[in-house]
């Protein structure tokens, strides 16, 4: 997800704060009114009070189309939408009172959330236009006629200094309510924002990390490409030389130097490989469990653990591509694996839905906590070595790229488990161009 994307929705869920609010301010707007001129006995201009209150109903309605709409929602909207509710204010102070009704201080409201959610320059437009408004309204108003409550129906009724005392507290205990309430979710929404912003960062900062590391290892990889050439050359002119066939141990030592230079040359072409060069070449067409089958396979044979338990519950097979960036990564995972339990490894391969779902097991003594808190974090490993921490690193973001996740815990029984959840599209035939893509910025 990208940083506008991120913004936006932000300012999605603020909007929508801000149509719960305005609900609120219909339903007490709507008792107020029937307060005052039913239980009172004051008489208001309910026509045009009634149609502010259908304005702010239509807002609403017009406010949750536009959320669940698939525009991009600006601040611009919110600061047009904090305007309006000052406006319906404005008229509905207006026609009740003017800056005497005790209800004018719910202009402090609208700049307050205007404070949490505009960006400066609109913060301050706001409170110009609600000090003009309430400036306004002291020498610009309509008179309420107090005469009929003056001979209202209840005997001992309060004064009119009274009841405007009463209505000050009913609307700062209001306010407070509805900022505790309602700028609360709207930090939450902020801080959410500001979570999912630096963690697109720190993901841009990683992948900046593993382009660096793919141009050194493709660099690397290509300056020994020449030395490795020399020693074939070398071994090969020594397996002509009749003096040294003779000697059965020498003619071992120097088939053991070719299988070592072999084993140097495969390793070389995977770099290669995975720097996004000589891909046509390894990329075959097989089937799903056949590639599991033939990774793990060869994992077992290179590496030769002393207890191997694989199963594979596929299911419905599915024909993919052969990818040694995938086939890497499982290796990644089993290494560390066999690294914290020599004994014992458990691999389970198993298909849901569209996913592959692979769990790799082991006996160890289990992740540290810092471990499982920072997993897939550069450098982060229980290894005292230079370079360590580096495997599980690319794992994570070759996974993210091709849209899987990976997953790690400790077992209640000791040990712990990695999950590798890769979609199968991401493995078919047809993805292959957009492999490259992805194994080119791994």
């Amino acid at each position: 997800m990208q940083a506008g994307s991120i913004e936006e929705a932000a300012n999605r869920k603020n909007l929508l704060l801000l149509v719960a609010l305005r609900w609120v301010a219909v339903g007490g707007q709507i008792a107020t009114i029937l307060f005052v001129r039913l239980w009172l006995g004051i008489p208001l201009p309910l026509e045009p009070m009634g149609c502010v209150i259908l304005f702010l109903v239509g807002l609403n309605l017009a406010s949750l189309y536009r959320c669940r709409s698939r525009g991009a929602i600006a601040g611009g909207e919110i600061f047009a939408g904090l305007l309006m509710d000052v406006g319906a204010l404005t008229v509905q102070l207006y026609l009740s009172g003017g800056a005497m009704n005790p209800f004018v201080s719910l202009f402090l409201l609208q700049v307050i959330l205007g404070a949490v959610l505009l960006r400066p320059l609109l913060v301050w437009i706001l409170v110009a236009v609600t000090s003009a408004c309430f400036i306004g309204l002291t020498g610009f108003y309509r008179a309420l006629d107090l005469s009929a409550y003056a001979h209202g129906p209840l005997h001992g009724e309060p004064s009119f200094f009274e009841l405007h005392i009463y209505g000050m507290i009913i609307c700062f205990l209001l306010a407070a309510i509805l900022l505790v309430l309602f700028v609360a979710r709207i930090n939450d929404n902020l801080r959410d924002r500001d979570r999912r912003l630096a963690e697109i960062r720190e993901q841009s900062v990683e992948e900046e990390h593993i382009v660096r590391m793919g141009l050194l290892a493709s660099g690397a990889a290509h300056e020994l490409g020449t030395p490795l050439a020399t020693l074939s050359v070398i071994l090969n002119d020594w397996e002509r030389v009749p003096a040294l066939n003779v000697d059965p141990e020498v003619a071992a030592e120097i088939e053991e130097m070719n299988a070592a230079l072999a084993r140097c040359k495969e390793i070389v072409s995977r770099v290669l490989l995975a720097a996004g060069e000589a891909r046509s070449e390894e990329a075959e067409p097989t089937t799903l469990l056949a590639f599991l089958d033939h990774v793990v396979a060869g994992w077992r044979e290179t590496r030769a653990p002393a207890h191997l338990d694989y199963a594979a519950e596929i299911g419905a097979d599915a024909a993919i591509a052969s990818d040694t960036v995938i086939r890497q990564i499982l290796f990644n995972v089993f290494d560390n694996a066999l690294e914290a339990s020599p004994g014992w490894v458990g691999i389970r391969a198993a298909r849901e839905g569209e996913f592959l779902v692979v769990t790799v097991r082991d006996r160890g003594r289990g992740f540290a906590p810092e471990i499982l808190t920072n997993l897939g974090k550069p450098y982060q490993s229980t290894k005292n070595r230079a370079g360590s921490g580096l495997g599980l690193f690319l794992v994570v973001n070759v996974l993210r790229k091709l849209g899987g996740a990976i997953a790690a815990r400790n077992l209640p029984e000791g040990g712990a488990e990695v999950e590798i959840r890769l979609p199968i599209a991401a493995l078919a035939i047809e993805g292959e161009a957009r492999h490259g893509y992805i194994a080119a910025e791994a």
